[in-house]
């Protein structure tokens, strides 16, 4: 028997209402985020006076503290059988924490902000990521996940644009676009509380977030119990992360090379645009030829771009980096989430799916310290070089995996 969310798909692509809920939602969750933060590495570095390993430590930091709370969230939401209320907690805290940034005098304030931003998103991450699938029939789980990021990356998208529109009727003043940042946020919030629905898939509402014994007893969760296909994906998408840091460096880069600062946000536009008009079409086919061999090429383009982004000199080259780096983010991002909920037991599904971001995003610490570093002693160019080669040594890490272990999928009785 089917869920009732997953019994009543709309005429949208055939997701259900949930899925299109939370894709509005997290579009102006995004935003309203990405109107601040491809300014929060300038903000840092030229308001504030920090080096570019502090911004790889605010970054690593920032990502570590959603990453941790992402294990604990999913793993309460399954227990609790509940997912809405870590969702509105996660978004609210998130929403309040965007204009506190206006009130920063130092760098470490701004190191707190996201602290306490990067806590609400790790509340909210895969308890959200599980309602999503309780909601969606497993054979478009890939659409599902790719509208859910098109439609989060839509909104990251427009936000630089937004800023971009705004700032000079502000005189350029970052700590009023922080404050402005607010709006959209709040909205987010009011639609999850009044358009969101908990769905209890078949096997949840029986009672019971762990899994019985045949004896009837409660067993206990132990990392085993989510299957050895999920724990190598998890080593392996970890191992990938560990090269992989966020677009602030990326910018810091385009700014190196002479893309002005009125142009950073229109540069950021073009890496969201791209990814968020690609996720559905990539998540579509990664229904049709498999989420783990779509996920596969995703990361052999970012090893390419990456390693071209060592070697990048201006023009026209930088806008092009970044529309491929957007094309690998749609070829990867919403499918490994997909990929996480098709490899578990309903049950476990938002502890699977804490793990997975917890696992990734943890990464980012090391990463951010590493790449900074690397920067900071080396150069740009030797800093993309090691995020390239650790790419491509975990996609062959992954080709090996993919063809010595079978993929089985667990569905659901909903399903």
């Amino acid at each position: 028997m089917e869920s009732k969310e997953a019994k009543q798909p709309t005429k949208f692509f055939g997701l259900s209402k949930n899925v299109i809920s939370m894709g509005v939602v997290s579009f102006l969750n995004d935003l309203s985020s990405d109107m601040i933060y491809p300014y929060i590495p300038i903000f840092l570095t030229s308001v504030l006076g920090a080096s570019a390993t502090f911004v790889g430590i605010v970054e690593g930091v920032a990502e570590a503290t959603a990453s941790v709370l992402k294990a604990v969230s999913g793993r309460v939401s399954d227990r609790i059988q509940r997912r809405k209320p870590l969702i509105v907690f996660g978004y609210g805290l998130s929403a309040i924490s965007k204009p506190l940034l206006s009130l920063a005098v130092a760098p470490w304030h701004v190191l707190v902000v996201r602290f306490f931003d990067r806590v609400g998103k790790g509340s909210r991450d895969a308890p959200r990521d599980a309602l999503l699938s309780v909601s969606t029939r497993h054979r478009i789980l890939g659409r599902a996940f790719g509208f859910h990021r098109g439609a989060d990356t839509m909104g990251a998208a427009f936000g630089p644009l937004l800023a971009f529109a705004i700032l000079p009727l502000i005189d350029n003043n970052l700590r009023t676009l922080f404050l402005f940042s607010f709006i959209a946020s709040f909205f987010a919030v009011l639609l999850i509380i009044f358009f969101v629905k908990e769905v209890k898939d078949g096997n949840m509402a029986k009672g019971t977030s762990d899994s019985l014994a045949s004896d009837g007893k409660k067993q206990q969760f132990h990392l085993a119990s989510l299957g050895l296909p999920f724990i190598l994906f998890l080593a392996v998408s970890a191992l990938f992360s560990l090269g992989r840091v966020s677009e602030a460096f990326l910018l810091l880069r385009a700014r190196d090379i002479g893309v002005t600062l009125a142009l950073l946000p229109l540069l950021y536009f073009v890496y969201n645009i791209v990814l968020a008009i690609l996720s559905t079409p990539a998540g579509i086919l990664s229904d049709k030829i498999g989420h783990r061999n779509t996920y596969m090429i995703g990361m052999g383009i970012f090893s390419i771009t990456y390693y071209l982004f060592s070697v990048v000199s201006g023009g026209i080259s930088i806008w092009l980096l970044f529309a491929l780096l957007g094309l690998y983010a749609a070829l990867t991002e919403g499918i490994g989430r997909a990929i996480v909920v098709g490899l578990v037991d309903v049950e476990f599904r938002a502890t699977a799916s804490g793990i997975y971001h917890a696992a990734t995003g943890l990464a980012a610490l090391p990463a951010g310290i590493v790449f900074g570093v690397l920067w900071d002693r080396y150069g740009a160019a030797v800093s993309f070089q090691y995020g390239a080669v650790l790419a491509l040594i975990s996609l062959l890490v992954f080709v090996i995996l993919r063809f010595s272990f079978p993929y089985k999928v667990q569905r659901s009785e909903s399903q």
